[in-house]
């Protein structure tokens, strides 16, 4: 039987801001990154760069459900009561708010049919009113599979959940469009998806490592996963049979390393800050949810009329530097929100 909690979670907490800003970063890049041919090289390659050194935040997320929630037992119909609720208000909230602003920048139109009008919304709601929303979509789906997940983790031997991991690793590796001529027709999709991330997340949060120098060897395979990443994508931009975001993808085997890797660095890094930092990294963690939510709506009106976007001046400089603009803007959104009497509180998120 695991321990109650990962040990001291203030580095979950850190790792989940890292992860945040992370998104916002890598949503910054995203639309420089889409320029090849159109952009100087560099600038090209500074968006690639940001890409890939960012790819592990939305694993990241996942394994720190993981590691907060897989040692638990619940009965189910409460925990996804509890759970649903907390991540389905917010999101239907938001959902129609970018539905407004899609209606606002004229790329849907609403007519006087009012039945028409609902299936639009319907529609929009069906497959997500913005590009970031993919996450939740995921999240709900995996939330129905942890009740069950957690009583294999709570039960399983290290041996039984390494057995897990290095299948669904394996998995992982024989469907990438370059290795998929070995995936033999044995139906091995049950260890497919996300559903891994969250097993690792238990795995290394829980696991006492007894290597030397363990955060330098994780760091070395950061950047190693960053370059592969990197080069990998520039590489396989002329062979139109390999989609080019196939090392950008969570479930590709290179992103799965270095999310691991960066898990495992925060784990071992516990800087001594003041207690002035700690209380302002808690407020802002306290609206994750929430920023992941509005950030891109607050990247939309950056961009437009203000003009703070990767254009701002040099990407090296503007990418980060938007990124942390709409960090603080989001923060300060949904606090307010937060602040609507009655109603803010659910839908802040």
């Amino acid at each position: 039987m695991p321990p109650a909690k990962p040990g001291n979670i203030d580095w979950i907490n850190n790792l989940r801001l890292i992860a945040l800003y992370a998104v916002i970063v890598l949503h910054c890049s995203s639309l420089l990154l889409m320029q090849y041919g159109k952009v100087p090289m560099a600038d090209w390659w500074t968006a690639d760069f940001f890409n890939a050194i960012t790819r592990f935040a939305v694993p990241t997320f996942v394994m720190i459900t993981g590691a907060l929630l897989l040692h638990r037992e619940y009965e189910i119909s409460s925990f996804l009561k509890k759970r649903l609720s907390r991540v389905v208000v917010p999101f239907l909230f938001w959902s129609l708010v970018y539905v407004w602003y899609s209606w606002y920048n004229e790329e849907i139109t609403f007519g006087s049919e009012a039945w028409t009008n609902v299936k639009q919304v319907l529609h929009q709601l069906k497959y997500g009113s913005s590009y970031h929303l993919w996450y939740v979509y995921m999240l709900i789906g995996l939330y129905f599979f942890i009740p069950i997940l957690s009583k294999f983790v709570r039960n399983a031997s290290e041996k039984e959940m390494l057995y897990f991991l290095v299948i669904w690793f394996g998995v992982l590796l024989v469907t990438q469009p370059y290795l998929v001529r070995y995936n033999p027709a044995v139906d091995m999709h049950y260890f497919a998806g996300y559903a891994g991330y969250l097993v690792l997340g238990h795995y290394l949060a829980f696991k006492d490592f007894s290597v030397k120098h363990l955060r330098v060897w994780m760091v070395l395979l950061f950047v190693f996963c960053v370059v592969l990443i990197a080069v990998g994508s520039y590489l396989i931009i002329p062979y139109h049979k390999w989609p080019g975001t196939m090392f950008y993808e969570p479930v590709n085997p290179a992103v799965v390393m270095l999310s691991a890797s960066m898990f495992i660095i925060i784990k071992l890094t516990m800087p001594k800050v003041s207690s002035v930092v700690t209380r302002v990294r808690d407020f802002a963690g306290n609206y994750n949810y929430g920023i992941y939510l509005s950030h891109a709506l607050v990247l939309y009106f950056l961009e437009d009329p203000f003009g703070i976007s990767y254009k701002l001046c040099t990407p090296v400089v503007a990418i980060p530097l938007t990124a942390l603009i709409c960090f603080l803007i989001s923060l300060l959104l949904v606090w307010i929100v937060n602040k609507i009497p009655f109603l803010g509180k659910w839908v802040s998120g």
